[in-house]
């Protein structure tokens, strides 16, 4: 999983209701060791803040999977949600949860 934490995402001054810093510590501790989840600079969907990118296993992607961007992960059930869904088997395996739904956006849809 890749978690944006630039201009946007992760900023107090988008979302001041949020505490970043622990929301990226509640997911490493929701997910473990069983996923590995990374930072990135800015992915330029700041429409979405905070955007959470799903990554398919490495048999799911061989077997056609995608990457799943998810926008507007600002609480813990969606965080909760999310590594559920990992848990599962994440995309391509298991259909995303009702609560992520209406959060998968296609990044192209905002490009420049």
């Amino acid at each position: 999983m890749t978690i944006c934490r630039d201009c946007c995402c992760g900023s107090a001054d988008k979302h001041p209701e949020t505490d970043h810093d622990a929301q990226l510590e509640a997911i490493r501790g929701a997910v473990g060791d069983r996923h590995r989840v990374r930072v990135s600079e800015c992915l330029r969907v700041c429409e979405r803040s905070n955007v959470v990118v799903v990554h398919p296993t490495p048999a799911a992607r061989r077997a056609g999977a995608r990457l799943v961007h998810l926008g507007d992960v600002l609480d813990d059930d969606l965080v909760g949600a999310v590594a559920a869904w990992l848990d599962a088997g994440g995309p391509g395996v298991a259909t995303v949860p009702e609560p992520l739904t209406a959060r998968v956006f296609n990044p192209a849809d905002y490009a420049d």
